[in-house]
């Protein structure tokens, strides 16, 4: 690991050393020694932060590393279910970043700033993977908004509810956070020429949903008829009133003289 630049960002991996907590593919030649699925996965991503996702297709993974596409499947039965791994994947990151706490131990502010970087760290880090974070169908398709990690969502509700929050205030926030986190940090990574497009979703909801074992979220679960109803217009206006009055404290801020300006 490098020395973190002073000048960089602090979530930026110029920041944080150059740090990396993807599998590489390994070295060229290597072929079938030591494949399993997270090699796999992680060598996914190292060609989606290299190339792009649209460039991706099982063949080429297979060439990088160093393999027969065929070879690939008996790990990843076709390019969804690629995808879906390298969304899981790089979630499960989150849950190796020591700044990144699993329950609200110091208060859930502190637990939603901590996620909110650690959130802004993938992104960075990840900018041509990050779009699939948000447009991957989520594994229980009612979850609004979608997404696919339900790992993250299970812990962000338990997380609110164990901090005093209702069911019905830690859907809420899940929704309001959630849209802002992902909202902010899309158009974040589409300023450094990230295509952020509908093109690699899929038709329909893939077999592999379907088919998940929801036992593992029970919080999930249990919310089901919260977490699926549809408050985009409620949300949306919420969202800009409260943008609104934020504006007026920065006009009222701007507009208040400043004790030592010369100018006044």
């Amino acid at each position: 690991m490098n020395e973190p630049r002073e000048d960089a960002d602090p979530d930026s991996p110029d920041g944080r050393g150059g740090a990396a907590t993807v599998l590489p593919a390994g070295p060229p030649g290597s072929g079938r020694a030591g494949l399993d699925r997270r090699r796999i996965l992680g060598a996914a991503i190292e060609f989606i932060d290299e190339r792009g996702l649209n460039a991706l297709t099982m063949r080429r993974l297979g060439a990088h590393l160093g393999v027969e596409a065929m070879a690939l499947y008996r790990y990843v039965p076709g390019r969804e279910q690629l995808l879906d791994g390298v969304v899981e994947s790089v979630i499960d990151e989150l849950y190796g970043d020591p700044e990144v706490h699993l329950a609200a131990s110091h208060g859930w502010q502190d637990y939603l700033q901590r996620l909110a970087h650690g959130v802004r760290r993938i992104a960075l880090a990840h900018p041509e993977v990050f779009p699939l974070v948000a447009t991957r169908p989520p594994a229980a398709p009612w979850v609004r908004p979608p997404l696919r990690s339900l790992r993250w969502v299970e812990s962000f509700l338990t997380a609110l509810i164990d901090s005093g929050f209702t069911e019905e205030a830690a859907v809420a926030a899940y929704r309001s956070y959630s849209s802002f986190l992902l909202g902010h940090l899309l158009l974040e990574v589409s300023q450094k020429g990230v295509k952020i497009s509908p093109e690699d979703r899929p038709e329909g909801v893939p077999e592999a949903v379907v088919s998940t074992d929801l036992t593992e979220y029970p919080t999930v679960v249990r919310l089901e008829a919260l977490l699926s109803l549809d408050e985009s217009a409620a949300e949306f206006e919420e969202a800009l009133e409260n943008l609104l009055g934020r504006l007026e404290v920065v006009l009222t801020e701007a507009r208040t003289p400043r004790r030592g300006d010369p100018r006044n």
